[in-house]
C-alpha cells in the first residue's frame, strides 16, 4: 500500500493521484489537517502494532507536505499547545513506518537548512554566491561595498506570511543604496544576503533518484522578474545542462539523504552554473505541464518499483 502524506490543497499531490487513479493503483491519502478526526492508532504492545487510515501494511510513502488543523474558540496558549502536540503526533507516526520514503521526512527537515545546502554544494564543487547572514549593520554595509553595491536579500526559511484568509509572499529583492544609507533607522531581522549574479537565465533542475529533469526560464526580459521569477507566471522550457552539473545535482540530493530535490541554478553571463538552493519538496507539476518532462512517471516508478 502506498501512503501519500499531504494536505487538501496540495495540487502537486492531486496531479500524481489522478495518474494513480487511471492505473487503478492502491493508495491512501493522509491529509494532515484532518489528523484529529482520523483513526490513527499506535499500540505499544509486544508487537508494536500501528494503523494509519486502517492500514498497517504500508510499503512506500510519498512525503509531500504537512499542514496542521485549524483550531478555533480557544485561547492562544491553548491553540499553541494543541498544535505543538499535534505536530509531535504527526512526526511520531512518521518515525514508526518502516517503508520506502520519497523522501524521509526527517531528512527533508534537515535538508531545508539553507546554510547546510550551501556548505554541501560548495564541498561537492558547485559555484555558490557570496553569502552573508548577520545582525550587524556595519557588516552589511561592508558586504554591500565589497559586492559593488549589488546584493539581494531573501528569507532563511519562510517565504509565506499568513494573513487571515489571504497569504502574502516574501520574494528575493535587491538592496538599494538608499536602504543602506537609511540602515540606522531599521532593525535587522534574520535573513540571507548574497551578491546579485548577472544572469543569462534561471534553471530548475528536478531530481528523482538518478533521473534529472532540467527546465529554464527567461526571467531577464521583464523588470519585475529580473531578481525573482516567481513574481509572474513565466513559461519554462526543457533544456540540457552539462553532464557534470547533472551529476552534481544527483550527488547533492544523495548527500542530503533525499530521493527527490528541486534545485535552483543560475547560468551567469560567463557560462557558469551557480547553485542557489534546493527545495526537498519543491513544486514541479507546472513544469511537467509546460515542458512535457515526465517527472510524475519517475516519482510513480520510485514509489511503486514499476
Amino acid at each position: 500500500m502506498l501512503l501519500i502524506i499531504t494536505h487538501k490543497t496540495d495540487f502537486t499531490a492531486d496531479f500524481v493521484i489522478n495518474k494513480l487513479n487511471q492505473r487503478k493503483a492502491k493508495y491512501k491519502r493522509f491529509n494532515c489537517e484532518d489528523i484529529l478526526t482520523y483513526d490513527s492508532l499506535v499500540k505499544l504492545d509486544s508487537n508494536f502494532s500501528y494503523s494509519i487510515l486502517g492500514e498497517n501494511d504500508i510499503s512506500s510513502v510519498w512525503f509531500r507536505r504537512t499542514q496542521l488543523p485549524t483550531i478555533k474558540e480557544l485561547s492562544l496558549n491553548e491553540r499553541i499547545y494543541i498544535l505543538n502536540e499535534t505536530d509531535s503526533l504527526i512526526k511520531n507516526l512518521f518515525s514508526i513506518v518502516d517503508a520506502k520514503w520519497v523522501s524521509d521526512p526527517f531528512s527533508v527537515y534537515r535538508a531545508e537548512n539553507k546554510l547546510l545546502q550551501l556548505k554541501i554544494a560548495k564541498h561537492l564543487g558547485f559555484k555558490i554566491p557570496s553569502t552573508l547572514i548577520t545582525t550587524s549593520k556595519d557588516e552589511l554595509k561592508k558586504f554591500y561595498k565589497e559586492q559593488g553595491g549589488r546584493i539581494i536579500i531573501k528569507p532563511i526559511s519562510q517565504t509565506r506570511i499568513d494573513n487571515n484568509e489571504t497569504p502574502s509572499f516574501i520574494f528575493t529583492s535587491r538592496i538599494t543604496q538608499k536602504q543602506i544609507d537609511e540602515l540606522e533607522n531599521f532593525d535587522l531581522t534574520p535573513c540571507i544576503y548574497q551578491n546579485e549574479i548577472e544572469k543569462i537565465y534561471e534553471i530548475r533542475v528536478t531530481v528523482v533518484g538518478d533521473n534529472v529533469f532540467s527546465a529554464s526560464v527567461d526571467s531577464q526580459n521583464d523588470v519585475e522578474t529580473e531578481v525573482d521569477w516567481r513574481k509572474k507566471r513565466l513559461i519554462f522550457k526543457a533544456i540540457e545542462i552539462p553532464k557534470r552539473v547533472e551529476s552534481l545535482c544527483i550527488e547533492i540530493v544523495k548527500c542530503l539523504n533525499l530521493s527527490f530535490g528541486a534545485i535552483d541554478l543560475i547560468k551567469d553571463k560567463d557560462g557558469n552554473y551557480i547553485f542557489l538552493e534546493i527545495n526537498p519538496n519543491g513544486q514541479w507539476a507546472w513544469i511537467e505541464t509546460q515542458t512535457g518532462l515526465n517527472i510524475s512517471e519517475a516519482i510513480i516508478k520510485k514509489l511503486t518499483n514499476k
